[in-house]
């Protein structure tokens, strides 16, 4: 019991890891505000940088994809379907919950988690929120999945 008390009091006094309001007092008018910002007569909260790990929008490369369906069987959300007649997958971003399972799951290493956060729209469809193929994943080492044949050869050396 001493132990989630301490805690929350500890956690009474860390700064939190969400971005502020942009100015210090809610205005009367967002139009004047923009406007006074524009002239630098106001200066905005800066925004929080990204903390380590952080887990935002999903990024998929659909040339690296075997269609395994690792990651439709794991998705807790049934964010990701899976194309039969293409043998890949779409992720649908606005039922995702940004757990990372599929990315942790994957054989070959073609999902990735990126720092892309501002995600929202009125359309949960909308193309930058269904994600079929982001290309060359960001910053990862990517593991091309291997023919029966180059796994023969390389195990032949």
């Amino acid at each position: 019991m001493w132990e989630s008390a301490l805690t929350i009091i500890k956690q009474l006094f860390q700064k939190p890891a969400t971005n502020l309001f942009p100015a210090k007092y809610a205005p009367e008018s967002t139009l004047d505000l923009l406007a006074k910002v524009a002239k630098q007569e106001v200066a905005l909260n800066p925004p929080v940088t990204v903390p380590p790990h952080f887990r935002g929008k999903i990024a998929y490369d659909r040339q690296n994809c075997t269609g395994c369906q690792q990651c439709v069987r794991i998705c807790p959300t049934k964010a990701i379907e899976f194309l039969p007649e293409e043998r890949k997958v779409k992720i649908f971003i606005s039922r995702c919950c940004f757990c990372a399972q599929c990315v942790d799951v994957c054989p070959v290493h073609t999902l990735a988690m990126t720092e892309e956060f501002l995600l929202s729209s009125y359309d949960k469809f909308a193309d930058e929120l269904v994600v079929t193929d982001s290309g060359e994943l960001p910053g990862s080492v990517k593991r091309k999945a291997k023919s029966p044949e180059a796994e023969e050869a390389s195990e032949d050396e």
